[in-house]
């Protein structure tokens, strides 16, 4: 009878207000012991914000201010392109086109185990067939050598000479780090004034440009190239390169390194001269 009595007990404070409270806390908080107070520490919430600014106009005016904004940045991402384009146009041609000049220049298009990419590969292949064909006298290979471990000018070098360039009809131009710093130093530093400019048909148009602004008489031969992806991509960053170099033909910058001047090409040229 006693043991009876302590259960009714036990279930009678079970059933008192403060119990019922109580348990109703901790199965609320999932067993786990709560703040003071009774309340449930919570965890800070991460919420991004709402990207509104993206939203498309709702009305017909502002969807048609949008749209004409966007055909407005593109004409004015095509124009430097379409300039030098149209500019450099009646100077570009194949190496049968191409005028006799003494000298050749090659821009370099980087490098693959120490070998010329294909696309720089195609490049000195046409100035070696201008130099057999009796175009040129001298091939000026212009290229990035800013690291020990990286040297465009002289795998270029290597590779005429496996093609039949004497060696000493090949100058190099170690810091030619983008096509306006190409065309200043071959003015300035190696004295070229006439030259014929060989590269890739989506880049020849802006060298061109460049180099007839650095003040070189340039005509540009434009080597072919199957339509792959590589050939899209350079097409794709020409149009930021052509935004590039507009900005160089304006203010007509120094080179990231300019140096002495060289007497490389002159050299060449007079072991050229029979």
């Amino acid at each position: 009878m006693r043991g009876m009595r302590g259960m009714r007990g036990m279930r009678r404070a079970r059933d008192t207000p403060g119990a019922r409270a109580e348990s109703g806390t901790r199965a609320a908080s999932g067993g786990r012991p709560t703040s003071e107070g009774g309340a449930k520490r919570r965890r800070p919430s991460l919420r991004l914000p709402r990207l509104s600014a993206l939203r498309l106009p709702r009305s017909r005016r502002g969807r048609r201010l949008a749209v004409q904004g966007l055909m407005a940045l593109c004409v004015l991402a095509l124009l430097p392109a379409t300039w030098m384009r149209l500019g450099a146009d009646a100077r570009v041609g194949t190496t049968a086109d191409a005028p006799a000049r003494e000298v050749a220049m090659v821009f370099g298009a980087g490098l693959w185990k120490g070998r010329p990419t294909p696309y720089l590969a195609h490049r000195l292949d046409a100035a070696a067939e201008l130099y057999r064909t009796g175009k040129v006298k001298v091939v000026l290979v212009t290229g990035d050598n800013s690291r020990v471990e990286y040297d465009e000018p002289d795998a270029m070098r290597t590779y005429l000479t496996e093609r039949g360039v004497p060696d000493d009809r090949i100058v190099s131009d170690y810091a030619g780090f983008d096509s306006w710093d190409s065309c200043v130093r071959a003015k300035r530093i190696f004295g070229v004034d006439r030259a014929v400019l060989v590269s890739q048909g989506f880049h020849i148009h802006r060298a061109t440009t460049l180099c007839r602004t650095a003040g070189i008489d340039a005509y540009g031969v434009a080597v072919d190239e199957p339509r792959d992806a590589t050939w899209y991509y350079g097409g794709t960053r020409e149009l930021a390169a052509s935004g590039k170099a507009a900005l160089d033909a304006l203010f007509r910058p120094d080179p990231r390194f300019l140096g002495p001047q060289e007497a490389g090409v002159t050299e060449a040229l007079a072991s050229a001269t029979p």
